[in-house]
């Protein structure tokens, strides 16, 4: 085979290897940006449920404490408990992006959160209503009941952090 021939097939050969790799490369930067920018997205999402959920825990626990005094200030109460249910409902907004930016096994343990947080706000109602009422013939039973479900929902956002955790973990290798 002629050199000139020779040079020519090896500058060929040569450009479509360099091709196929730039490609490979090229394929595998965009699957680690699309990566990158997935776990940012779900990190501030689950961030921010988190932190709705911080600040809903906290406007709660305000009306707790507005409540066990022995002649709860209503006023007082009432506006607490306005409070609390603005941040309820940016929990309910933030658990929106939870939802979408998934995936099920952090879903799932968002659902986990959402039971004992709405059996927690039943009692916590039903508290307020009493005390409208002047009646406190339930308000031991149902404080004692309140810090129950507290520590349930306690334990269902740790299991919900684990979840994200995981999630966020294996994002940065690759399995989710």
């Amino acid at each position: 085979m002629d050199a000139g021939l020779t040079a020519l097939l090896g500058a060929a050969v040569g450009s479509l290897a360099t091709l196929g790799l730039a490609m490979v490369t090229g394929r595998a930067a965009a699957r680690s940006q699309f990566g990158q920018w997935r776990r940012q997205h779900r990190r501030d999402a689950y961030a921010n449920y988190l932190g709705a959920v911080y600040d809903r825990d906290v406007a709660l626990d305000a009306v707790r404490d507005a409540l066990s005094a022995d002649r709860p200030d209503l006023r007082d109460v009432d506006e607490k408990m306005e409070r609390f249910a603005a941040q309820v409902r940016s929990v309910h907004r933030a658990a929106e992006f939870v939802i979408l930016e998934g995936p099920p096994s952090v879903v799932e343990a968002l659902y986990r959160v959402v039971h004992p947080a709405d059996h927690l706000a039943h009692v916590i109602r039903r508290m307020v209503r009493d005390a409208h009422a002047g009646d406190t013939s339930r308000k031991a039973a149902d404080t004692a009941l309140a810090g129950e479900r507290e520590d349930l929902l306690y334990q269902a956002v740790k299991g919900l952090r684990a979840a994200a955790s995981d999630v966020l973990d294996d994002s940065r290798t690759g399995v989710h």
